[in-house]
């Protein structure tokens, strides 16, 4: 074998832990834009290294070693990542006023696509995207780092407590300890449970083309029929967060009204339906982009809307245009 086609050889082997090892580092970082550099991080150290790497473990353990310990490093700079319902309670209507905090202080939201891998088990399929859903990352950013790793390897991607050990170089006991502290305080942060199905079953599709039709024709009535009672609606990187339909719908007449003739083109993310949110524009023909929707869906309701703002970061990475023709809309 030539040198260019081993190098060829061990680029695909590398290249094709990208999605799972991003998905794995998302969850870890809680920032899509960490994750990515995570990863890269972690395939360039294993290209380097790759005539050390002796076959004692799979190449994807030894994968996982790597990303581990650059997930913990840039964990010990102290990035912390959350939502707004993390860092305050809700803002009533009328004291509702838009204050922005730095981007590294915000979850972000990742697309499906680089972060669930292709997998045949359903089973397994619905515990990667339960697991990359925006309150699943954020309950996780409440955890010390390490038992973040362990509770990740162990109830996500189902590895052995010997094999986490071997890979934190320490012993199994150490592991279930962690794991049992894991889980314990995972039980007081995580929120609601999604409900959404994949692919969506009838009555979800039917919700959101509802949602569509009743955000894109401003019907704040039919909107607030499809809403949660306590449904929330976030907008990073601003730290207001409203609750309640009543709260959400008077916010969209008044300093959302904006957004009036909006339209919404359909994507992914973490796990659950999410849409692009694209404005008439002020300065001409079509419409522009101004965020992201992730959207929450239980019992039939609308739970959630999280509306990602910064624009300039999240169309890129979505793959979205960045402007609609009218007629196209």
């Amino acid at each position: 074998m030539s040198d260019q086609t081993a190098t060829a050889d061990i680029d695909s082997r590398l290249e094709g832990h990208r999605v799972e090892l991003t998905g794995y580092c998302y969850r870890m970082l809680g920032s899509a834009f960490e994750a990515e550099d995570a990863v890269q991080d972690t395939l360039v150290r294993a290209w380097r290294n790759f005539e050390k790497f002796e076959g004692r473990s799979s190449l994807r353990s030894w994968l996982y070693r790597i990303a581990t310990n650059v997930c913990l490093d840039m964990l010990n700079a102290g990035n912390k990542r959350a939502r707004p319902v993390d860092l305050t309670g809700p803002t009533p209507l009328a004291q509702a006023a838009l204050n922005p905090l730095p981007e590294n202080t915000w979850l972000e939201p990742m697309p499906d696509g680089r972060i669930l891998p292709s997998v045949a088990d359903p089973a397994e399929a619905a515990v990667a995207r339960e697991s990359v859903r925006l309150a699943f990352v954020a309950a996780l950013q409440h955890l010390p780092s390490k038992q973040r790793a362990v509770l990740i390897l162990r109830e996500v991607l189902a590895w052995k407590a010997s094999e986490v050990a071997e890979l934190l170089e320490t012993s199994v006991a150490s592991v279930n300890s962690a794991l049992q502290r894991a889980r314990a305080t995972l039980a007081d942060h995580e929120g609601l449970t999604a409900d959404t199905a994949d692919p969506l079953d009838e009555e979800q599709r039917k919700l959101l083309d509802r949602y569509v039709a009743a955000f894109e024709g401003y019907d704040m009535a039919a909107l607030t029929a499809l809403l949660h009672e306590d449904a929330v609606m976030t907008m990073p990187p601003f730290d207001l967060w409203l609750q309640g339909h009543d709260d959400i719908t008077g916010f969209m007449r008044t300093m959302g009204a904006s957004c009036e003739g909006s339209r919404l083109v359909a994507t992914a993310a973490n796990g659950t339906p999410a849409f692009a949110h694209y404005k008439p524009n002020p300065d001409g023909p079509g419409f522009v982009p101004w965020a992201v929707q992730v959207i929450d869906v239980s019992e039939g309701s609308i739970t959630g809307m999280h509306c990602f703002l910064d624009t300039p970061r999240w169309f890129p990475l979505f793959g979205l245009p960045d402007h609609l023709d009218a007629d196209a809309a």
